[in-house]
């Protein structure tokens, strides 16, 4: 009997050690965050967390997670209707949102269901941010949602005047989302009141880009705006050319996105114009994917059935083809990148020259994008399953 009784006191204290981690991580992400929003490191994603789409404010796709060099299935979760949405990876913690209209919180390291939010409208391809405790997401009612991480519970929610397909941006005590009204707003994180918005001239698909104090979004308008957010005025803007879903990478003073005129673009932040303008020379087909960009490549995925693996000076560098569109954006990581398509099958290529090293054949439609942190990655499918590799 003593001994069953010293076996029974140690496996609480390991539960209540447990439990204390998990307390710790909790309390200490508010100002993990603040670290890594320094601008040293704002234009990667940490190595343990993907806290919203494209894993960081610069939108630019890249992680510093040590990814497996040889990856296998760990686990999958059945959302119950198609996932367009990207996930977010927070302490562990998955946060995804699927057709279905749920927003649902996930075990990392197993795929266990923590809640499910009910939105009560489709989640299209906004994908949640996380940002103190709270998991913020859009759906196709226009509805911005604000939910608590921990317990799944409604904080509050904020109406748009159209759909929301664009991703929320949380900076300090704010939260920007586009909506196809034709406008971009800023809300308080506090309780949801407006506190500007922005009208462009054609829905905002895109999610904002920031650096220096300024929001930056290629709209459907076909112009590239640059907008203040202490009050929302547009401090400039340049054109486009073409009709823009994708959302900008920015990196190194420069915006990199795609448009539907078949082309991806620089814009300086500084000059304030166009410095350079990529395109395939026989394949003429838009681009839908945002970019992810590195150091010294931009890797976007086009309709044209291929990836695109560009210098950072404009010139192509290498294409990998698949079988259909591309419109997941790529994310890069440990030298790779990642990056699904509609023919089904999730890849990791080489970021050098874009060989082959992998893939999965998921047997549906890929156009989520993949969310990497600790050494997994974790990207849905239009057949509503989740898939976590590592």
């Amino acid at each position: 009997m003593g001994v069953l009784k010293q076996r029974k006191q140690e496996k609480g204290n390991r539960k209540k050690e447990s439990l204390l981690r998990q307390l710790t991580v909790v309390l200490f992400l508010p100002f993990y965050f603040c670290l890594f929003t320094s601008p040293l490191r704002a234009q990667d994603a940490p190595a343990n967390n993907w806290a919203q789409f494209r894993g960081n404010l610069s939108l630019t796709g890249v992680s510093q997670s040590n990814v497996p060099r040889t990856l296998k299935q760990l686990w999958t979760f059945e959302a119950g209707d198609s996932i367009e949405s990207s996930a977010a990876i927070v302490g562990g913690t998955v946060f995804v949102g699927s057709q279905k209209g749920d927003l649902v919180a996930l075990n990392l390291d197993n795929g266990a269901v923590y809640w499910k939010y009910a939105t009560g409208s489709s989640i299209g391809e906004s994908s949640p941010a996380y940002s103190n405790g709270v998991v913020y997401v859009g759906d196709l009612a226009g509805y911005l949602h604000a939910v608590n991480a921990p317990d799944g519970k409604k904080l509050w929610a904020f109406k748009a005047g159209n759909e929301i397909k664009s991703s929320p941006v949380v900076v300090g005590d704010r939260v920007l989302i586009g909506s196809y009204d034709q406008h971009l707003y800023c809300l308080s994180t506090r309780n949801g009141a407006l506190l500007w918005k922005f009208r462009t001239e054609g829905p905002v698909h895109s999610t904002p880009g920031i650096a220096g104090g300024l929001a930056y979004f290629a709209g459907c308008d076909e112009v590239f705006h640059a907008i203040r957010l202490s009050d929302g005025k547009e401090v400039f803007s340049v054109s486009s050319g073409a009709y823009t879903g994708a959302s900008p990478a920015l990196r190194g003073g420069a915006a990199y996105y795609g448009t539907f005129n078949n082309e991806v673009l620089m814009v300086s932040l500084k000059d304030h114009n166009v410095g350079w303008r990529y395109q395939h020379p026989q394949r003429r087909f838009p681009f839908y994917s945002s970019a992810a960009v590195s150091n010294d490549r931009v890797v976007v995925g086009g309709r044209d059935k291929l990836v695109h693996g560009i210098s950072i000076t404009g010139k192509a560098l290498w294409t990998f083809a698949t079988r259909a569109r591309v419109e997941s954006s790529p994310a890069i990581a440990a030298g790779r990148v990642f990056v699904g398509s509609n023919d089904g099958r999730f890849y990791v290529l080489s970021l050098a020259n874009g060989a082959k090293l992998w893939e999965f054949n998921a047997g549906a439609p890929l156009s989520a994008s993949p969310a990497i942190a600790n050494g997994r990655i974790v990207i849905g499918s239009q057949d509503g399953r989740l898939y976590c590799f590592g």
